[in-house]
């Protein structure tokens, strides 16, 4: 995939349990598509314009290398797994626009 992302989104998975996840008019597509589908709770834009950090870059050239771009309309709602170093840059990217 290569995606890029400007979005922060949260997302409500079916256990009632949230997470943040980067996101563009496509991925938010997605997760709306998947909301409406009983495949996640709900998608919410938190913050819409997210700064180009090296923070965001990085999160951003991981989630490019390690994922296909599915189509909107799929019959699930894949969850991005990150590893520590990226998901402590994720933690900064939220830090960063004041929402963790």
């Amino acid at each position: 995939m290569n995606q890029t992302f400007n979005l922060i989104e949260e997302i409500t998975r079916n256990d009632g349990t949230v997470y943040y996840e980067l996101g563009n008019v496509t991925e938010n597509s997605r997760a709306e598509y998947a909301a409406n589908h009983g495949l996640i709770k709900e998608v919410r834009i938190l913050k819409m314009n997210v700064p180009r950090s090296s923070y965001l870059l990085n999160v951003e050239e991981y989630l490019n290398k390690t994922y296909e771009q599915l189509p909107i309309e799929t019959d699930h709602f894949e969850e991005w797994v990150k590893p520590e170093e990226i998901q402590k840059a994720m933690q900064q990217v939220l830090l960063d626009n004041k929402l963790g």
